[in-house]
């Protein structure tokens, strides 16, 4: 059909990017979903454009509301290649990957048992999430949070309680804590 990917000059540039590859350009716009940059110092060939794309989970390591929390128009960036988009003939890139992951970090400063100070940042039903260290947060699920079956997360505590809370289980492949107000607790509401 002639698509994108039939083109063989494509090919070729996509051939010659590697995962992993640093590319650096500048933001030219931010849209609701991600950031567009073009593509300054990098190689293609000269009918191909020179665009990447930046997703939301992909600029930062920790939760953000808006691309612009973390980025600005005209600011240069170094990025990890990801994937050659064929469809929209655009590099798929990720700011974080350059980043250190600071889950890992925190991961390798606790255990399993270990009591954390945290506060509580939302109200699920299955249980509520809490901060134990600047963006790094875990779950504690409704039949770790009280001793009292039938209870609603609501009627134990409120987004913003400071609580401590005892570690369960650290997923480092899934970047996530298991927690527990029960363990080690006294408090049998």
């Amino acid at each position: 059909m002639g698509g994108p990917s039939e083109n063989p000059e494509l090919r070729a540039f996509l051939e010659s990017l590697h995962y992993g590859e640093l590319l650096s350009g500048t933001v030219t716009a931010i849209e609701r979903f991600g950031v567009c940059r073009g593509a300054g110092r990098w190689p293609r060939p000269p009918s191909l454009p020179r665009r990447g794309f930046i997703t939301i989970p992909e600029l930062s390591w920790r939760r953000i509301e808006a691309a612009s929390d973390v980025v600005q128009v005209g600011q240069r960036l170094s990025c990890e290649f990801l994937q050659f988009d064929t469809w929209n003939l655009e590099a798929r890139l990720s700011l974080r990957a350059t980043q250190p992951d600071p889950f890992q970090a925190f991961a390798d400063g606790i255990a399993v048992g270990q009591k954390l100070h945290g506060q509580i940042t939302k109200l699920v039903p299955f249980g509520v999430f809490v901060q134990v260290a600047d963006g790094i947060g875990g779950l504690v699920h409704l039949r770790e949070l009280t001793w009292t079956r039938g209870k609603a997360p609501s009627d134990v505590v409120q987004v913003g309680d400071e609580v401590t809370v005892v570690v369960t289980e650290i997923d480092r492949e899934r970047r996530s804590l298991a927690l527990s107000r029960r363990q080690g607790s006294s408090d049998h509401r």
